[in-house]
């Protein structure tokens, strides 16, 4: 049997010795390991659903939004500027675009057959559907006719009409009270997939003409209205066509005309940096379970005094009696690291049943190399204090 051989042996035995030591010590690495990964996981899931998302809604949308977005103000979100009917009227005179689709925007509750969910409202023009690639399952779309009189006819999403009728087909012609207020059920939407664990869901939205979502909001105001380019090649010229139009009434930070790719980037860098600041605080648990392990072979140390001067004195060198604690330290790590990415990966396939969290090879190293480092760093010092005892010492201790 070669060294390091004796040495990982000689650390597995002291383990089953003291399985009770053994699981403590690896507790605060495996549920420090599993916060870190499990956290990762859902930022890659979250990542994944919004470019779903994007994807669903097809190609040539450019997004006229409120705020500098890019800059990370988005002021319009928070009392900023709200376009209006003449702005829509302005950049209809945008040239190479389909449709412009202007958006009032409410999460309010909707209730039916005794059933309530709290849904987001997307009062738009009748062109939204096509705009938007929402086909309809049942029933139709509300009338272009609708939409001019703000008549009360809504489309639901698919989840939605399950939620409030039992099933989707049931949905068309029923009564759906938003607000309070009783509105027809015109039609039911195709599933686009997405959403879970809280994650709002097209397929959970009440589509409607935006004048009638007018009577639930307290101004006739729109959040944001959406260009659709006629092609890929025309979408750079109807931004900067739109930009110049709208400089005409508003500062160039009071708004945002930014293509969906620029969006989706932007989307993502501002949940980068959450994902990242909550990583740093769910590591935080790492360092404590580096120090339960330390604490744990310092313990070891003192329990296993009188036999590190035995082996001492049969021919031991401090080098092996320091590399025998570190190789447990960093196994005791090793073993937490690995049962926690075991129980981050369970935890994700009982998740994916709702939302597309998954678990990449940039975790798996993670969770095996900062466990093992840690191992190491924590263990240095107790085991630096068991090669640095006299073996004369060492036996005499009672």
């Amino acid at each position: 049997m070669n060294y390091f051989a004796f040495i990982l042996k000689s650390a597995t035995d002291d383990f089953g010795r003291n399985k009770m030591r053994t699981a403590l010590a690896s507790l605060g690495i495996l549920i420090g390991i599993a916060s870190v990964v499990l956290l990762m996981s859902l930022g890659l899931g979250l990542k994944k659903y919004i470019a779903q998302q994007f994807e669903s809604l097809g190609t040539g949308l450019i997004y006229v939004m409120p705020g500098d977005i890019k800059s990370g103000g988005m002021t319009g979100a928070v009392g900023g500027i709200k376009f209006d009917d003449k702005d829509v009227t302005t950049l209809k005179r945008v040239p190479n675009v389909s449709f412009v689709l202007p958006f009032v925007v409410k999460y309010t509750k909707a209730e039916a057959s005794g059933q309530s969910k709290t849904v987001e409202l997307a009062g738009s023009t009748t062109d939204v559907f096509a705009g938007m690639n929402v086909d309809i399952a049942y029933g139709s779309q509300f009338s272009k006719s609708d939409q001019d009189r703000g008549n009360k006819r809504v489309v639901l999403g698919p989840k939605l009409a399950e939620k409030l009728f039992g099933a989707a087909d049931n949905a068309v012609g029923k009564i759906i009270k938003l607000d309070g207020q009783a509105f027809t059920v015109c039609g039911v939407a195709k599933p686009k997939g997405g959403g879970g664990l809280g994650v709002p869901s097209i397929d959970d939205h009440v589509w409607l003409p935006y004048k009638a979502a007018y009577s639930l909001t307290q101004d006739k105001k729109f959040y944001a209205i959406y260009l659709k380019a006629n092609s890929d090649e025309n979408i750079n010229a109807a931004k900067d066509e739109a930009k110049r139009l709208l400089l005409k009434r508003y500062k160039a930070d009071d708004f945002s005309v930014i293509e969906s790719t620029e969006l989706l980037n932007t989307i993502n860098q501002i949940f980068s940096v959450l994902n990242t600041v909550l990583i740093a605080i769910a590591a935080i648990s790492l360092i404590v379970g580096g120090i339960g392990i330390m604490n744990i072979m310092y313990v070891s140390v003192v329990e296993r005094i009188r036999e590190i001067g035995i082996r001492r004195a049969i021919g031991a060198t401090g080098k092996d009696i320091l590399w025998q604690f570190l190789a447990e330290s960093v196994l005791l790590s090793f073993l937490g690291g690995v049962l926690g990415l075991t129980l981050s990966y369970i935890v994700v396939l009982i998740i994916q049943t709702q939302f597309p969290a998954y678990i990449d090879l940039m975790s798996v190293s993670l969770a095996v190399g900062v466990s093992s480092t840690i191992g190491i760093i924590f263990g240095v010092f107790p085991a630096k204090k068991a090669a640095d005892l006299s073996p004369m010492e060492a036996i005499r201790y009672e």
